[in-house]
Formats: structure tokens, C-alpha cells, sequence
């Protein structure tokens, strides 16, 4: 099989990347296109001699090892999301990426997108696991679901290839979304699962990635629009103390689930200090996780943050669980205003299976809102559907003007305002009489480790959540928050609100 992978994942002009490649059939051509609007070639190297090179045990954890094959040095190419096609003498195929930033001391935008690839490597299982499964043998058979989510790793490499499933997706990929409405006594089910077998794709392929997903789309509208985005990667905000100065607006979007700590305490300041944090992202800032090796190691334990890492039982700040983990005592909505714990799943499996796909408007009054013809009671997103696969909310009750009002749990800030909500599920409860399709979180590690009271776990209230739309001031900067992964999709659908709302938000935080 051919297959590569990079030395880095972001670079500026001037700069040099390596490829380590593997292949059975060399000479390999590279292509490198910047993607966004549309697909730009900006370089092309031929004759590219590469050896075949097994595929080490483990490489999911130590990676593969392969020798720099060819290096490139970084043009004078804008900002952005660079697709990596690697094609051999045999026509086999092959993708990777590179962000390419502004060379240094040149702003380009007002606005910095940040690429979520903290997620896409939570989710590369090249070499047999990830974080969440050993998904090689759960699509082998060898394992049922259960079992294999059993082997899951926390101590992944960064110097290996991504399943092309993640970082090179058809462009008729489906959402993970439900588009309608389960019907009278019908079967559960996530997703097109007819697509999913057709194409092999494992139940980890949809939730991260650039091409075809969620960052691409917002990309696509924001140059269609004429806004002028920067690009990094959440390892470039970990390691560069000085990566968000000069920018108005920081900009995550779709699935930003894994922060590092300098990465959070970069955000944070930037939002004191006046900036605004534009998040059309959904599931933010879920997971604490670190970088080791000058960032060829990721360490990313989830539920065993405390139970298999020795760093973590030296010093508990090295940790990587929960953010609202009580060790850390840091909730994500302390920065996001929202959290996944009181949100959910939506239109997926039996989590809110016969939901409205869209927000209920409450303030209709908000700055948000202004010039998008809404008013208290109004559903928008219902037909997209715009909500869907992972939801952030809080706790709220209705005050004597019959708005919303949040509950300062978890981290959730008293000023809070919410906008919109709708019904979401943190799981699928046990009790109904339908197989389960959702891959269950450890209720008891929340109930104990995030409220402090285990017999929370079997209580039906910590799985009943909302999905949330809110803004908040905090220091000298503003939050928005739109509370669902699925936003950018409304965006490629131009769907006239969330059209309007997200100008509105970009606008307000000075980045157009």
C-alpha cells in the first residue's frame, strides 16, 4: 500500500516539511493544493523515489519509522488548508495535509481559524487503535464493540498516515446526523448505514477531518463571502505563546473536542484581553489532552487519565481527562459558556430521535439576532437538519420575562444569555426497549469524578441535556457559542439565519 505522512502539520513560507513514505510501487508524484472555495494546485514534485516499508507493530502508538522519502520548502502560498495527494507509478492514491500559516510578523486576516487537529489525532487509528477503540479488530470481527472500545490507547504517535476516511472523505459522505424524524415503532439507527457499509467506514471516520466536513464547509462560505480567514493548528497555540497576537477574533468550528492546557490558557487570555472567541463548533474543549516529544507523541487517556499515566500520579495538572474533571477544577464553560455534559446527542440512534433538527428561538432581542427577521417562539434549522451528531448547553430556568436563564453549574458563567435551545440526550437511556446504537459514556466516572455523588449515575437527569445558543462577556472580550457541530452545514446550505447570525458574530468581534 502506498501511504505517507508529514514531519509537521503546519509550516510558513520559507519553511520545510519532510514526507515519510512507503510504497510498492515508486516512482510517487506529490501534489499540493490549497483547498477552500475550491481546489488550487500550488506546487507539484515528480519522480519522487520511495521504498516499500512495512508498517511496524504498534505504529498506532511509537509510530511507523519510515525515512523522509522527498522534502519541500513552503511557497509564498496563502493561509490555509493544504491537501497533500501522493500518486504512485500504479495510480494508487493517497492524502495527507499541511496548514499553511502567514509567514511570521504578516497578518493576513483579522480572524484566525484554528484547525482541530487535536481531534483528527484522537481519532487516527492507523496501525490498529486510537483513543476511543481498537477499531482494527472491530472491523475485522474479531472483537465486538464493547470489547474493542476495551482497547483503546492513550499514547498515540503523530508520525504516521491518517485513514483516508478522516482526512480525505468522498464528497457524499453523509453527516452524522439523522436528516429525518424516526418514524412510528421504526428501528433506530445513525447515520446512512447503508453508505457506511458500502464504503467500509468504521463508526470513527465522520468525527474529524478537514475535506468534506465541517471546517472545510465554513471555509468554503467564509471565501465565498469574501471573509478573510488565517489558518493554524490547536499544536501551534500550544507551543507559540504569541500565536493569537494581532487577530480580533479566534474561530473554531465543528468538532474542537481536545485542548491542551497552553492551548486553553492561550484562549483564555486572548478573550481577557478583548478578543473574541467565535466557537460554530459543538462538544468544545471536551477533553484535556498533552503533547510529548516536541509534539511526535500525543497522550490522550480519557477515562484513564489517572489510572494509567505516570506523569498524571506525579503531578495531577499533567493529567488528561475530563476538563471538568474535579482534579483540575478548571470546567470548559469557565471559556466556552457550554458544555457537552449538559447537552448531547441529537437525531442520532434513540438521542432525541423524533427531535426538531433545529433551535427554538427565546432571545429574539439579542445582538445575534439583529436583521434575521426572528421572534420569540421561531424554529430555525428544522429542515437541514442543524442539529445533529454533538451539542454543548447548560442548565437553565425561566425567569418572570419567560426567557431562559442559566444555572452557574459546571462552570457555566451567571451571565450567561441564552438565545436558543432544544432538547438533546447525553446517551441513550437504558430503559427503552431498542438495542443501543450510541457508544455509551461512563456515566459513573461523571457522576463521581465531575458531581461528586456517584448515585448520580443512575439518575435519568444526567443523560437529559439541551443544546444551547449563547453569548457572554468575559474580561475584556466576548464569547459566542452556537452550541452544535453542525452549524458550518447550515452555512454550505445558506440558510439565511445562520447566515445572518454568523455575520453578525464576526462583524461584533471585529473580523469583517
Amino acid at each position: 500500500m502506498t501511504a505517507f505522512y508529514t514531519n509537521r502539520t503546519s509550516a510558513r513560507p520559507g519553511e520545510r516539511v519532510a514526507l515519510h513514505a512507503s510504497s510498492p510501487a515508486g516512482p510517487c508524484t506529490l501534489e499540493i493544493a490549497r483547498v477552500g472555495r475550491s481546489r488550487e494546485i500550488v506546487h507539484t514534485i515528480a519522480g519522487i523515489a520511495v521504498a516499500d516499508h512495512p508498517t511496524p507493530l504498534q505504529a498506532d502508538r511509537n509510530g511507523c519509522g519510515w525515512p523522509a522519502a522527498a522534502e519541500f520548502e513552503v511557497g509564498d502560498w496563502p493561509s490555509g488548508y493544504y491537501d497533500l495527494l501522493l500518486t504512485d507509478s500504479a495510480g494508487a492514491r493517497w492524502q495527507h495535509f499541511l496548514c499553511v500559516r502567514p509567514a511570521t510578523g504578516a497578518r493576513g486576516a483579522k480572524a484566525l481559524l484554528v484547525l482541530n487537529t487535536n481531534t483528527y489525532n484522537s481519532y487516527n487509528y492507523w496501525g490498529g487503535a486510537s483513543a476511543y477503540c481498537d477499531v482494527a479488530a472491530l472491523m475485522s470481527g474479531s472483537k465486538p464493540l464493547p470489547e474493542a472500545m476495551q482497547g483503546a490507547i492513550g499514547v498515540l504517535s503523530t508520525e504516521r498516515p491518517y485513514p483516508q476516511a478522516i482526512v480525505a472523505a468522498p464528497a457524499d459522505a453523509p453527516r452524522l446526523v439523522n436528516m429525518r424524524k424516526r418514524g412510528f415503532q421504526e428501528q433506530p439507527w445513525a447515520s446512512d448505514t447503508a453508505w457506511a457499509i458500502a464504503h467500509r467506514m468504521t463508526p470513527y471516520d465522520g468525527s474529524a477531518g478537514f475535506l468534506h466536513k465541517w471546517e472545510h464547509a465554513f471555509a468554503d462560505w467564509a471565501e465565498r463571502e469574501g471573509i478573510a480567514l488565517d489558518y493554524a493548528t490547536d499544536y501551534d497555540l500550544d507551543v507559540e505563546a504569541d500565536a493569537l497576537d494581532g487577530y480580533a477574533t479566534v474561530v473554531l468550528v465543528g468538532h474542537s473536542e481536545y485542548w491542551t492546557a497552553n492551548e486553553r490558557a492561550r484562549l483564555e487570555r486572548f478573550v481577557d484581553s478583548g478578543g473574541g472567541l467565535a466557537i460554530f463548533s459543538g462538544n468544545t474543549a471536551f477533553w484535556k489532552v498533552r503533547y510529548e516529544n516536541d509534539g511526535r507523541t500525543y497522550i490522550c487517556h480519557k477515562w484513564k487519565g489517572f489510572e494509567v499515566d505516570p506523569a498524571a500520579a506525579e503531578d495531577p495538572s499533567l493529567g488528561t481527562h475530563l476538563w471538568s474533571h474535579k482534579a483540575f477544577a478548571r470546567p470548559e464553560a469557565e471559556i466556552t459558556g457550554l458544555t457537552f455534559l449538559h447537552g448531547g446527542y441529537h437525531r442520532l440512534g434513540m438521542c432525541a430521535a423524533r427531535g426538531q433538527g433545529g433551535y427554538t428561538i427565546y432571545h429574539d432581542r439579542h445582538w445575534a439576532l439583529a436583521g434575521t427577521d426572528l421572534f420569540f417562539g421561531d424554529v430555525i434549522g428544522d429542515e437541514l437538519p442543524l442539529l445533529g451528531y454533538e451539542n454543548d448547553g447548560c442548565r437553565f430556568t425561566f425567569g418572570d420575562d419567560g426567557l431562559p436563564k442559566p444555572v452557574p453549574t459546571l462552570g457555566v458563567p451567571e451571565n450567561l444569555e441564552i438565545i436558543a435551545i432544544a432538547p438533546c440526550a447525553f446517551g441513550e437511556d437504558p430503559a427503552n426497549p431498542y438495542s443501543p446504537i450510541i457508544p455509551p459514556e461512563n456515566l459513573q466516572a461523571i457522576a463521581t469524578d465531575v458531581f461528586g455523588d456517584p448515585a448520580l449515575a443512575s439518575n435519568p437527569g444526567l443523560i437529559r441535556g439541551h443544546a444551547v445558543m449563547a453569548a457572554f462577556r468575559r474580561g475584556k472580550g466576548e464569547v459566542f457559542n452556537c452550541g452544535t457541530t453542525e452549524w458550518a452545514h447550515a452555512l454550505k446550505a445558506n440558510d439565511p439565519y445562520v447566515t445572518r447570525i454568523t455575520r453578525n458574530v464576526l462583524e461584533r468581534f471585529g473580523a469583517i
